[in-house]
Protein backbone atom coordinates (compact mmCIF):
# COMPACT_ATOMS: atom_id res chain seq x y z
CA UNK A 1 0.00 0.00 0.00
CA UNK A 2 1.40 3.31 -1.13
CA UNK A 3 2.16 5.43 2.02
CA UNK A 4 0.65 9.04 1.91
CA UNK A 5 3.16 11.15 2.64
CA UNK A 6 2.05 15.04 2.56
CA UNK A 7 4.15 17.75 0.25
CA UNK A 8 5.26 19.53 3.19
CA UNK A 9 7.20 16.21 4.12
CA UNK A 10 8.34 15.64 0.60
CA UNK A 11 9.91 19.09 0.64
CA UNK A 12 12.14 18.31 3.67
CA UNK A 13 13.13 14.94 2.30
CA UNK A 14 14.23 16.80 -0.99
CA UNK A 15 18.49 17.96 0.44
CA UNK A 16 18.14 20.94 -1.34
CA UNK A 17 14.43 21.87 -0.66
CA UNK A 18 15.38 21.55 3.31
CA UNK A 19 18.47 23.12 3.08
CA UNK A 20 17.01 26.40 1.04
CA UNK A 21 13.48 25.96 3.44
CA UNK A 22 15.96 26.12 6.55
CA UNK A 23 18.04 29.54 5.04
CA UNK A 24 14.97 31.16 4.45
CA UNK A 25 12.70 30.58 7.77
CA UNK A 26 16.97 32.11 9.41
CA UNK A 27 15.73 34.91 7.16
CA UNK A 28 12.60 35.27 8.31
CA UNK A 29 13.54 34.59 12.19
CA UNK A 30 16.46 37.36 11.74
CA UNK A 31 13.90 39.78 9.85
CA UNK A 32 11.02 39.80 12.40
CA UNK A 33 13.58 40.08 15.08
CA UNK A 34 14.97 43.21 13.65
CA UNK A 35 11.20 45.08 13.37
CA UNK A 36 11.02 43.76 16.81
CA UNK A 37 14.08 45.56 17.84
CA UNK A 38 13.74 48.47 15.83
CA UNK A 39 10.26 49.12 16.84
CA UNK A 40 11.29 49.06 20.64
CA UNK A 41 14.15 51.34 20.05
CA UNK A 42 11.76 53.70 18.12
CA UNK A 43 9.41 53.38 20.92
CA UNK A 44 12.53 54.45 23.39
CA UNK A 45 14.01 57.22 21.43
CA UNK A 46 17.06 55.15 21.21
CA UNK A 47 19.16 54.44 18.14
CA UNK A 48 19.41 51.13 16.99
CA UNK A 49 22.91 49.45 17.15
CA UNK A 50 23.17 49.06 13.15
CA UNK A 51 22.97 52.86 13.28
CA UNK A 52 26.20 53.60 15.74
CA UNK A 53 28.90 54.25 15.49
CA UNK A 54 30.49 51.09 16.97
CA UNK A 55 34.36 51.44 15.60
CA UNK A 56 36.76 53.74 13.37
CA UNK A 57 35.49 54.48 10.04
CA UNK A 58 36.70 52.11 7.45
CA UNK A 59 37.62 49.39 9.96
CA UNK A 60 38.96 46.35 7.99
CA UNK A 61 37.02 42.88 8.97
CA UNK A 62 38.57 41.42 12.07
CA UNK A 63 37.20 39.13 15.16
CA UNK A 64 35.29 42.41 16.47
CA UNK A 65 33.68 43.62 13.11
CA UNK A 66 33.06 40.78 10.97
CA UNK A 67 32.39 42.59 7.92
CA UNK A 68 34.62 45.69 8.98
CA UNK A 69 32.91 49.42 9.57
CA UNK A 70 31.26 51.56 6.88
CA UNK A 71 32.33 55.56 6.48
CA UNK A 72 30.75 56.58 9.58
CA UNK A 73 31.94 53.74 11.66
CA UNK A 74 28.86 51.48 11.59
CA UNK A 75 29.33 47.93 12.08
CA UNK A 76 28.63 46.38 8.31
CA UNK A 77 27.45 42.73 9.59
CA UNK A 78 25.07 44.29 11.39
CA UNK A 79 23.61 46.67 8.63
CA UNK A 80 23.44 43.93 6.48
CA UNK A 81 21.31 41.66 8.96
CA UNK A 82 19.07 45.11 9.44
CA UNK A 83 18.76 44.65 5.94
CA UNK A 84 16.62 41.28 5.87
CA UNK A 85 13.96 42.89 7.14
CA UNK A 86 13.37 45.38 4.32
CA UNK A 87 14.22 42.17 1.47
CA UNK A 88 11.98 40.49 3.21
CA UNK A 89 8.88 42.45 3.39
CA UNK A 90 9.56 43.56 0.05
CA UNK A 91 9.62 40.22 -1.15
CA UNK A 92 6.10 39.23 0.83
CA UNK A 93 4.05 42.30 -0.08
CA UNK A 94 5.08 42.54 -3.59
CA UNK A 95 4.51 38.72 -3.85
CA UNK A 96 1.45 38.21 -2.45
CA UNK A 97 -0.27 41.86 -4.57
CA UNK A 98 1.59 39.94 -7.81
CA UNK A 99 -0.34 36.48 -6.79
CA UNK A 100 -3.67 37.64 -6.02
CA UNK A 101 -3.89 39.84 -9.42
CA UNK A 102 -2.26 37.16 -11.50
CA UNK A 103 -4.31 34.43 -9.87
CA UNK A 104 -7.69 36.76 -10.27
CA UNK A 105 -7.40 37.87 -13.61
CA UNK A 106 -5.63 35.08 -15.09
CA UNK A 107 -8.68 32.77 -13.64
CA UNK A 108 -11.31 35.15 -14.66
CA UNK A 109 -10.26 35.33 -18.10
CA UNK A 110 -9.33 31.51 -18.64
CA UNK A 111 -12.61 30.32 -17.11
CA UNK A 112 -15.00 32.62 -17.85
CA UNK A 113 -13.77 33.25 -21.27
CA UNK A 114 -15.53 36.05 -24.15
CA UNK A 115 -15.74 39.66 -22.72
CA UNK A 116 -13.53 39.01 -19.97
CA UNK A 117 -10.81 37.17 -21.33
CA UNK A 118 -10.58 39.87 -23.53
CA UNK A 119 -10.37 42.42 -21.64
CA UNK A 120 -7.85 40.75 -19.60
CA UNK A 121 -5.69 39.79 -22.21
CA UNK A 122 -5.47 43.76 -23.21
CA UNK A 123 -4.91 44.66 -19.60
CA UNK A 124 -1.99 42.26 -18.92
CA UNK A 125 -0.63 43.66 -22.53
CA UNK A 126 0.04 46.87 -21.60
CA UNK A 127 0.85 46.20 -18.13
CA UNK A 128 3.54 44.16 -19.91
CA UNK A 129 4.40 46.23 -22.41
CA UNK A 130 5.78 49.21 -20.01
CA UNK A 131 8.91 49.42 -18.60
CA UNK A 132 8.85 47.61 -15.32
CA UNK A 133 11.84 49.85 -13.64
CA UNK A 134 10.64 52.96 -15.23
CA UNK A 135 6.96 52.35 -13.67
CA UNK A 136 8.09 51.45 -10.29
CA UNK A 137 10.46 54.38 -10.07
CA UNK A 138 7.71 57.22 -11.17
CA UNK A 139 5.39 55.58 -8.63
CA UNK A 140 7.79 55.70 -6.05
CA UNK A 141 8.08 59.08 -6.94
CA UNK A 142 4.53 59.79 -6.89
CA UNK A 143 3.76 58.80 -3.62
CA UNK A 144 7.33 60.04 -2.11
CA UNK A 145 7.00 63.17 -3.50
CA UNK A 146 3.36 63.76 -2.40
CA UNK A 147 1.88 64.12 -5.64
CA UNK A 148 -1.46 61.99 -4.97
CA UNK A 149 -4.34 63.53 -3.80
CA UNK A 150 -4.78 64.26 0.22
CA UNK A 151 -7.21 61.48 0.80
CA UNK A 152 -5.18 58.77 -0.86
CA UNK A 153 -1.97 59.87 0.39
CA UNK A 154 -3.43 59.86 4.23
CA UNK A 155 -4.26 55.92 3.15
CA UNK A 156 -0.67 55.41 2.24
CA UNK A 157 0.69 56.75 5.18
CA UNK A 158 -1.74 54.31 6.90
CA UNK A 159 -0.70 51.32 5.15
CA UNK A 160 3.01 52.53 5.57
CA UNK A 161 2.57 52.99 9.40
CA UNK A 162 0.77 49.65 9.49
CA UNK A 163 3.92 47.61 8.41
CA UNK A 164 6.81 50.27 9.52
CA UNK A 165 7.98 51.83 6.01
CA UNK A 166 8.23 54.71 4.63
CA UNK A 167 5.19 56.13 2.20
CA UNK A 168 7.74 55.74 -0.76
CA UNK A 169 9.38 52.56 0.22
CA UNK A 170 5.53 51.17 0.14
CA UNK A 171 5.24 52.76 -3.40
CA UNK A 172 8.09 50.37 -4.22
CA UNK A 173 6.93 47.26 -2.61
CA UNK A 174 3.08 48.01 -4.53
CA UNK A 175 5.06 49.05 -8.00
CA UNK A 176 6.54 45.61 -8.33
CA UNK A 177 3.70 44.03 -7.34
CA UNK A 178 1.98 45.82 -9.94
CA UNK A 179 4.24 45.00 -12.74
CA UNK A 180 4.82 41.47 -11.23
CA UNK A 181 1.53 39.96 -12.20
CA UNK A 182 1.42 39.29 -15.58
CA UNK A 183 3.50 36.03 -16.20
CA UNK A 184 1.43 33.89 -13.29
CA UNK A 185 -2.12 35.21 -15.04
CA UNK A 186 -0.91 33.93 -18.44
CA UNK A 187 0.15 30.55 -16.90
CA UNK A 188 -3.24 30.52 -14.75
CA UNK A 189 -5.61 31.29 -18.02
CA UNK A 190 -3.58 28.81 -20.20
CA UNK A 191 -4.08 26.01 -17.53
CA UNK A 192 -7.92 27.08 -16.61
CA UNK A 193 -9.06 27.48 -20.38
CA UNK A 194 -7.70 23.44 -19.99
CA UNK A 195 -8.77 22.59 -16.61
CA UNK A 196 -12.67 24.10 -17.24
CA UNK A 197 -13.05 21.25 -20.06
CA UNK A 198 -11.78 18.65 -17.76
CA UNK A 199 -14.25 15.30 -16.92
CA UNK A 200 -14.84 16.53 -12.88
CA UNK A 201 -15.28 20.10 -14.04
CA UNK A 202 -18.25 19.19 -16.55
CA UNK A 203 -19.75 16.90 -13.97
CA UNK A 204 -20.01 19.61 -11.36
CA UNK A 205 -21.34 22.29 -14.01
CA UNK A 206 -24.18 19.48 -14.56
CA UNK A 207 -25.10 18.65 -10.92
CA UNK A 208 -25.87 22.32 -10.33
CA UNK A 209 -22.94 23.54 -8.87
CA UNK A 210 -21.97 27.43 -9.00
CA UNK A 211 -18.59 28.92 -10.71
CA UNK A 212 -17.42 30.11 -7.43
CA UNK A 213 -17.34 26.78 -5.82
CA UNK A 214 -16.14 24.79 -8.72
CA UNK A 215 -12.49 27.68 -9.07
CA UNK A 216 -12.13 27.15 -4.91
CA UNK A 217 -12.60 23.32 -4.97
CA UNK A 218 -11.74 22.20 -8.67
CA UNK A 219 -9.74 24.90 -10.05
CA UNK A 220 -7.50 26.72 -7.87
CA UNK A 221 -6.14 23.58 -5.97
CA UNK A 222 -4.45 21.99 -9.19
CA UNK A 223 -3.19 25.51 -9.73
CA UNK A 224 -1.10 25.86 -6.40
CA UNK A 225 2.24 24.53 -7.75
CA UNK A 226 2.54 27.09 -9.98
CA UNK A 227 1.60 29.80 -7.68
CA UNK A 228 4.14 28.72 -5.04
CA UNK A 229 6.67 28.57 -7.79
CA UNK A 230 5.83 31.81 -8.52
CA UNK A 231 5.72 33.70 -5.15
CA UNK A 232 9.18 32.37 -4.56
CA UNK A 233 10.65 33.51 -8.14
CA UNK A 234 8.77 36.81 -7.15
CA UNK A 235 9.93 37.02 -4.07
CA UNK A 236 13.28 36.70 -5.07
CA UNK A 237 12.52 39.59 -7.92
CA UNK A 238 11.56 41.44 -5.39
CA UNK A 239 14.08 42.00 -3.30
CA UNK A 240 16.94 42.50 -6.45
CA UNK A 241 14.19 44.93 -7.80
CA UNK A 242 14.49 46.81 -4.30
CA UNK A 243 17.76 46.98 -4.33
CA UNK A 244 18.35 48.56 -7.74
CA UNK A 245 15.66 51.08 -6.86
CA UNK A 246 17.53 51.98 -3.38
CA UNK A 247 20.67 52.38 -5.34
CA UNK A 248 19.96 54.82 -7.61
CA UNK A 249 18.64 56.72 -4.25
CA UNK A 250 14.76 56.25 -4.83
CA UNK A 251 14.13 53.59 -2.25
CA UNK A 252 14.50 53.09 1.31
CA UNK A 253 15.59 56.53 2.98
CA UNK A 254 16.13 55.72 6.54
CA UNK A 255 16.11 51.78 7.30
CA UNK A 256 19.14 49.94 6.48
CA UNK A 257 18.85 48.15 3.21
CA UNK A 258 21.26 46.39 1.00
CA UNK A 259 20.97 48.43 -1.69
CA UNK A 260 22.01 51.73 -0.08
CA UNK A 261 24.92 49.69 1.11
CA UNK A 262 25.98 49.05 -2.24
CA UNK A 263 25.44 52.63 -3.15
CA UNK A 264 27.57 53.93 -0.22
CA UNK A 265 30.10 51.47 -0.30
CA UNK A 266 30.92 51.70 -4.22
CA UNK A 267 32.64 54.87 -3.70
CA UNK A 268 35.28 53.93 -1.85
CA UNK A 269 35.68 50.48 -3.35
CA UNK A 270 39.09 51.79 -5.88
CA UNK A 271 40.68 52.53 -2.36
CA UNK A 272 40.15 48.63 -1.43
CA UNK A 273 36.99 49.10 0.86
CA UNK A 274 35.12 45.97 -0.31
CA UNK A 275 33.35 44.87 2.53
CA UNK A 276 30.42 46.66 2.69
CA UNK A 277 29.62 45.67 -0.97
CA UNK A 278 30.80 42.44 -0.56
CA UNK A 279 28.77 42.29 3.21
CA UNK A 280 25.23 43.48 1.42
CA UNK A 281 26.02 41.29 -1.81
CA UNK A 282 26.71 37.95 0.47
CA UNK A 283 23.55 38.31 2.15
CA UNK A 284 21.19 39.18 -1.21
CA UNK A 285 23.04 36.14 -2.97
CA UNK A 286 22.39 33.66 -0.20
CA UNK A 287 19.09 34.58 0.00
CA UNK A 288 18.00 34.91 -3.64
CA UNK A 289 19.50 31.78 -4.35
CA UNK A 290 17.89 29.74 -1.44
CA UNK A 291 14.53 31.09 -2.59
CA UNK A 292 15.58 29.79 -6.08
CA UNK A 293 16.11 26.41 -4.92
CA UNK A 294 13.25 26.54 -2.81
CA UNK A 295 10.61 27.09 -5.26
CA UNK A 296 11.46 24.11 -7.40
CA UNK A 297 12.00 21.98 -4.51
CA UNK A 298 8.35 23.28 -3.59
CA UNK A 299 6.70 22.82 -7.16
CA UNK A 300 8.12 19.29 -7.28
CA UNK A 301 6.60 18.66 -3.80
CA UNK A 302 3.47 19.97 -4.60
CA UNK A 303 2.59 19.75 -8.13
CA UNK A 304 -0.56 17.45 -8.43
CA UNK A 305 1.05 15.79 -11.65
CA UNK A 306 4.08 14.58 -10.01
CA UNK A 307 2.25 13.30 -6.50
CA UNK A 308 0.29 11.30 -9.20
CA UNK A 309 3.38 10.04 -10.97
CA UNK A 310 4.64 8.36 -8.02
Amino acid sequence: MAQNITPFKKLLKNPWGAVSFAIVALYMLLAVGIEIYSVSCQMRDVRPAYDQALGEKFRKPDSRHLFGTDYQGRDVFFRAVAGTATAMKVGIVSGVIAVVLGVFFGTLAGYFGKFWDDLVVWLYSVFASMPSLLFILGFALLISRGFLPPALMNAVRGMAACIHVEPGMLAVYMAIGLTGWVTLSRVIRAECMKLKKAPYVEAAKIAGVGSFRIICRHILPNLRHLVIIFFTLTFAGAVMLEVIVSYLGLGVQSAPSWGVMIADGQEKLWRGVYWEIGGATLFMFILVLALNLLGDAMRDAFDPKESRGR
